[in-house]
């Protein structure tokens, strides 16, 4: 298997602080009183302002205790900003000087753009390889220089009903981000939905998704201003997403699965490829279950075991992908399979 060299503790520290102080700045960049709506079984923060006659609500995040925490020092963190964004400056430092892997520049500035219209707070999770790549500080590993670990795309994912159900949307557009930084949307079969982005020159391209149950169509997700790809099982990777930071700049904030969950569904999505489960694409999908499976099964059996065990009671289609693809994996097959024992 491979071998899995740790952050130090100092490096550790430096990453929880940078999460907590971007998740400050999150919310104490918000105009606006905190208010709490519910819609459904769930509650949500906003920030109420008024804009002219009307009243404009900002979206702040699902209702928690951390959240209400956060809302009860609103004053006192505006009244801090300034202090935080040194501080955050001085841990990227620290973070970079400790060897943890920087987001390169192409890729920081189209998610330090993304953040600033409200992407990722507004629901917009990163799943594929970018978000592989953001784990070394959720998991306190290094991650494997090479194949694994390299890709030109970002995708950004969100649930259709929470993009419906929140009622805010980015400011600007994504388009508008976009083109700002010559990206040109791609054509698609269904004219004049699009999905997918292109950086000329760079190679870079931003695609939406969006879980689907069944076909695989074009929806909208109004929150983001944009269309989605459907895909099935996208739904298991992206419940209950967890925060972490891109080390560029002074840090940013964005979402990310659960490493578990990326792990599992990673099984599922390489015996799933439309060019075959021995093409590249499904030999890295394995490549990165492998490694995030034998970090987690050390130091989070417990997540690692829920989360495989909630995958395989969906159905018999997903035991078949699982089951498939750790046919090629023997070694992390006993690690699964060990964790019930």
């Amino acid at each position: 298997m491979i071998g899995m060299t740790p952050l130090s503790s100092i490096a550790m520290s430096a990453y929880i602080d940078l999460v907590r102080l971007l998740k400050d700045d999150a919310l104490s960049g918000v105009d606006g009183k905190p208010t709490l709506k519910e819609r459904g079984d769930k509650a949500y923060w906003y920030a109420a302002r008024r804009v002219g006659t009307e009243m404009r609500f900002i979206y702040i995040g699902e209702d928690s205790d951390e959240t209400r925490a956060r809302i009860d020092r609103i004053e006192e963190l505006r009244a801090t900003a300034k202090d935080r964004q040194a501080e955050r400056s001085r841990l990227v430092r620290l973070l970079r000087a400790e060897g943890m892997t920087p987001t390169d520049r192409a890729t920081g500035s189209i998610l330090s753009a993304m953040a600033a219209a409200g992407t990722f707070r507004l629901g917009g999770t990163i799943v594929g390889t970018n978000a592989f790549r953001l784990y070394e500080g959720e998991l306190g590993i290094r991650l494997p220089l090479g194949g694994m670990a390299n890709t030109g795309d970002i995708d950004i994912a969100q649930f259709e009903k929470l993009s419906v159900a929140l009622q805010d949307q980015v400011d600007p557009g994504l388009a508008e981000t976009f083109s700002a930084l010559k990206f040109d949307p791609l054509p698609a079969l269904d004219q004049g939905r699009t999905w997918r982005w292109a950086q000329g020159g760079s190679g870079q391209l931003v695609e939406f998704l969006t879980p689907a149950f069944g076909d695989e169509t074009i929806r909208d997700l109004p929150a983001l201003g944009v269309n989605a790809q459907g895909l099935n099982y996208l739904n298991f990777l992206i419940a209950e997403p967890i925060h972490a930071a891109a080390i560029y700049r002074s840090g940013i904030l964005v979402q990310v699965p659960r490493p578990e969950r990326y792990a599992i569904h990673k099984l599922i999505v390489a015996d799933r490829r439309r060019d075959g489960a021995g093409s590249l694409k499904s030999a890295k999908d394995r490549e990165q279950a492998a490694f995030l499976i034998e970090a987690m099964a050390e130091d989070r059996p417990d997540d690692l075991a829920r989360a495989y065990a909630v995958a395989l009671e969906v159905g018999r289609r997903w035991r078949e992908h699982i089951g498939n693809s750790l046919q090629r994996m023997p070694e992390t097959k006993v690690m699964l399979d060990s964790l019930g024992a």
